[in-house]
């Protein structure tokens, strides 16, 4: 391939923030409502199976929102959670099923605001010094602006659903290092990465806790299922390209489906 062409293909990665469509399913008869937030590891971009009226948003019925509302029949079920949604996105415009009878919102945010599809895109196409350098570049926005960002969210998600338990989701490590990947990354880049996503993770956890919200901690689920394992549950680079670094569907019901269902 060219390198036009894989500059044209990664340069997909970078996902734009597209409005929020929101998705309600039929209403069961046990349980509180359910409303899921947040961006492409909550709608399910990667697992499949995508409902065809949520559009750009890709929302799956592989995803562990869908999964788990399938399992447990809550009164009502309201999914907009969107591809490529930052924390604007869901306070502009996922936020309207919530209300003060909602027993339960789930979310992932943040990523898409740090720049990370970015940063991969950087990490796959250059240098490991251009690498190592843009994923510095994205830890510092993390650590000097996301909670800021992640407080203003939370806050409307109290203002909207006061009685809602809320549970937000971290994202995984990336790579398995040293792992049997050989082409790519090297290992410098894969570790900074994963670093990344620590630090990402630990400035959801302290917003989700500040709020008195629940943090379900995914990593310990991927441990094993990372990229260069043996069975990842993450895509690598793939066609469609949107679904690159993001959860196979297994990565959904095993990696995300099971501390959701715990922090419950």
């Amino acid at each position: 391939m060219r390198m036009s062409r894989v500059v044209s293909v990664l340069s997909a990665l970078i996902l734009t923030s597209v409005p929020a469509v929101t998705g309600i399913g039929p209403a069961h008869s046990a349980g509180p409502g359910y409303v899921a937030l947040g961006d492409s590891y909550s709608s399910g971009l990667g697992a499949g199976s995508y409902d065809s009226a949520s559009g750009d948003c890709k929302r799956s019925t592989r995803a562990y929102p869908a999964l788990w509302a399938a399992a447990h029949a809550p009164s009502s079920f309201a999914f907009t959670a969107c591809s490529g949604a930052r924390t604007s996105d869901v306070v502009n415009g996922q936020l309207g099923p919530v209300n003060a009878s909602t027993g339960l919102i789930s979310i992932s945010i943040g990523g898409n605001d740090a720049g990370f599809a970015d940063v991969m895109t950087t990490c796959v196409l250059h240098s490991e010094s251009t690498c190592l350098s843009r994923v510095a570049e994205a830890r510092a926005f993390v650590d000097d602006n996301l909670l800021g960002l992640l407080d203003a969210t939370y806050d409307a998600i109290r203002a909207k659903g006061p009685r809602a338990h809320v549970v937000v989701l971290g994202y995984p490590h990336f790579y398995q290092v040293p792992g049997d990947c050989l082409i790519g990354l090297t290992d410098a880049s894969r570790r900074a990465v994963n670093a990344a996503a620590d630090d990402l993770d630990g400035v959801i956890a302290k917003g989700a806790a500040d709020h008195g919200f629940t943090f379900a901690d995914v990593r310990g689920g991927f441990t094993g299922h990372e990229l260069c394992s043996g069975l990842p549950w993450l895509h690598s680079l793939t066609l469609p390209v949107g679904e690159s670094y993001h959860p196979t569907a297994s990565g959904q019901s095993g990696g995300y489906l099971p501390p959701f269902s715990a922090a419950t």
